[in-house]
Parts: structure tokens; C-alpha cells; sequence
């Protein structure tokens, strides 16, 4: 009998013990899964060692993009940042394929971020993140990579995404018509911007607390950089000053606190990597574009991850939170000293 058409398999953890083991060389390792979404990630372990193992799903990363993520980390990691890195098999191979039900499909082993998530910093943690971010910048805008990455621009992140997840709002009519009018009004502030001055080169797009462990208060490891594409420098900073207004959001820390706490991140930032006042006074237009970006991820998979939370409920509540960014961060102006 024929396998029937198959959309997203999930990999056995038991048979991928086996066959990792035999790849890398490894012994008395137990494999477990730990996410299963846009992609699935294993922890590979025995008493001694800890490993990452990632397979990617075809429908959102071809082995071009796979190649460029092992690239990317490969130069960062001859650099000697400080990031979690894919490693080579006993062939000297870095991306692992299988044959699964759906077709081939591509994973990398990589190397673990020791320690954990942080979501409230203290001052050397976020003067840690902020040095750290500001030389992985330093490497990253002086990169050509031979495999392509998507790029992020006024249309990936704006126009074309507006316009794809328009069928989701059918029932909410008003919240479109309010991010199309925020749209507007967000690409006139960016082209007002010099951004021929802005720094440019391959952004991670994904800075959230969950992609960094501390090991120590200064010492993180940067992890996941599934999202790793070309743009403006300053829209990593924007998703990283995303996690401060969530925390306001949801009333863990006051405006006034997040701001100061970002203060501390970006002063340090600069230690490593200038910022022009333009690049600063644009974050809160970055982190709108982030903010659509990931609505349109989130549209785009959602047979094979998001269908358990993408629902009207879900988009209004998401454009609630674009309100409030907007009206705090870009209908006024924005003050990230911590004196609002």
C-alpha cells in the first residue's frame, strides 16, 4: 500500500537515537522532543553531554535557507561569538536528511546554550544582552553569504503581509481597516528616516528572552536563528524592546521601569556597535513591522502549527496590542530614558 500524502510527520525520538549516535559518534545518548511546531526540536543528552537536534519542515525552510543558517553560524562562530552552533558529523556534515512520510526532510545537531531564560534582567544581565547583541551586529553587517536568506523590508514585513492575512479578518472589518490606516501612517514616518545611514547586514528577528540562556549574569548564549535574514540592524532591537512592553502589557513592570531597564541595554549596546539618534527614535516603527511580520507567520502556518490559537479572538485581542503600541510608542513621541 502506497503511504498516503503526508503534510507534517513527527520524527520517532527513539529511531533518531539511533541514528544521530551513529552520524556523530556518540554514546548512551536518550533522545526527547521538546517542541513540535513550525519545526521540531530534540534534546539529545547522556550524563555528560547535552545536544540540540533541529529538523526543519520543508514548507518553512528549504535546505538553501538551511544552508545559509549553517553558514551564517559557522563565520559567528570562527568569530567567536557567543551563540549556539551547528556541529559536524563523523563526514564532516553539518545538515542531516530523511526520508520521511511527507518526503525529505533536513535537521542540524547543534551545540547546547548552557543555562536558562531570564524574562526580568537585572542590570548586568541586560548590559551583558546589549554588549553581546552589539558585537553580534558588528560581525554580521560586514557578511555576504554565498546561500540566500529572505530579506526584511517595507514590503515582506508591511505591504505583502497586510494584504495576505486580509481573509482572516472577514469578521473583523474594523480591526483591518485600523492596521491598514496604521500601516499608512508607519511607512510615512519610515521613509522620513535616512535609512542610507542606518546599519545594515543579517538580523536574528526573533530577540525575545526565549532565545538566550544566562549561564551566569555575564555570560548568554544566543540560540535559534531560524528567522536570520537580512535588514536594518535596528529591527532586532525593536523585538527585543517588544519583550518590555509585553511586560507593561501585562502589568509586570511599569513603562517607567521598562525604559530605563531598555536604557541600560541599549547604553551598553553602544559600547560595542554606534547607533545613529535616527536608528533609536525608528525602533518603535520596526517593532510595528515585527508585530505584523509575525501575524502573517502566524496566518501562514496555520495547518500545521497555529490552528490551535489563530482565531478571531486571537486577531482581536493581537490588534489590541497593536493599539497600544502605537499610541504609546509612535502617536507620541517616544522616550526610552525612562523619564515618560
Amino acid at each position: 500500500m502506497d503511504i498516503f500524502p503526508t503534510q507534517y510527520s513527527l520524527l520517532s525520538a527513539t529511531a533518531l537515537t539511533d541514528a544521530l549516535e551513529e552520524l556523530y559518534g556518540l554514546k548512551g545518548m536518550t533522545c526527547r522532543l521538546l517542541i513540535h511546531n513550525v519545526s521540531d526540536t530534540y534534546l539529545l543528552a547522556n550524563e555528560a553531554e547535552h545536544y540540540i537536534f533541529k529538523i526543519y519542515r520543508a514548507a518553512h525552510r528549504n535546505v538553501e535557507e538551511i544552508r545559509a543558517e549553517a553558514e551564517l553560524l559557522n563565520i559567528l562562530h570562527e568569530k567567536g561569538a557567543s551563540f549556539s552552533y551547528p556541529l559536524y558529523d563523523l563526514n564532516g556534515s553539518q545538515i542531516q536528511s530523511f526520508n520521511a512520510a511527507e518526503g525529505l526532510r533536513y535537521g542540524m545537531l547543534f551545540s547546547y546554550a548552557e543555562g536558562k531564560v531570564c524574562q526580568m534582567m537585572n542590570n548586568t544581565q541586560l548590559a551583558t544582552v546589549g554588549r553581546e547583541m552589539g558585537r553580534l551586529h558588528q560581525l554580521t553587517s560586514t557578511m555576504e553569504l554565498i546561500h540566500p536568506r529572505k530579506e526584511y523590508n517595507i514590503n515582506s514585513m508591511l505591504i505583502n503581509t497586510l494584504e495576505r492575512v486580509k481573509p482572516a479578518f472577514a469578521e473583523l472589518p474594523d480591526e483591518y481597516e485600523y492596521l491598514r490606516e496604521s500601516n499608512k501612517k508607519v511607512m510615512a514616518m519610515l521613509a522620513g528616516f535616512d535609512t542610507a545611514c542606518f546599519g545594515f547586514g543579517y538580523c536574528h528577528y526573533d530577540f525575545l528572552p526565549k532565545n538566550f540562556h544566562f549561564e551566569n549574569d555575564d555570560k548568554l548564549t544566543f540560540f535559534d536563528f531560524d528567522f536570520a535574514g537580512k535588514g536594518y540592524l535596528v529591527n532586532d532591537l525593536a523585538s527585543f524592546y517588544a519583550h518590555f512592553f509585553l511586560q507593561v502589557v501585562f502589568n509586570v513592570m511599569s513603562q517607567q521601569e521598562a525604559d530605563r531597564s531598555f536604557k541600560v541595554f541599549l547604553e551598553n549596546y553602544q559600547k560595542e556597535r554606534s547607533l545613529s539618534d535616527a536608528e533609536i527614535a525608528s525602533i518603535p516603527c520596526f517593532g510595528y513591522a515585527w508585530w505584523i511580520f509575525y501575524m502573517g507567520f502566524h496566518y501562514d502556518n496555520f495547518e500545521d502549527w497555529s490552528n490551535f490559537f489563530f482565531s478571531p479572538k486571537f486577531l482581536k485581542e493581537r490588534v489590541g496590542w497593536i493599539r497600544k503600541w502605537v499610541e504609546w510608542y509612535i502617536d507620541k513621541a517616544w522616550d526610552y530614558s525612562g523619564n515618560c
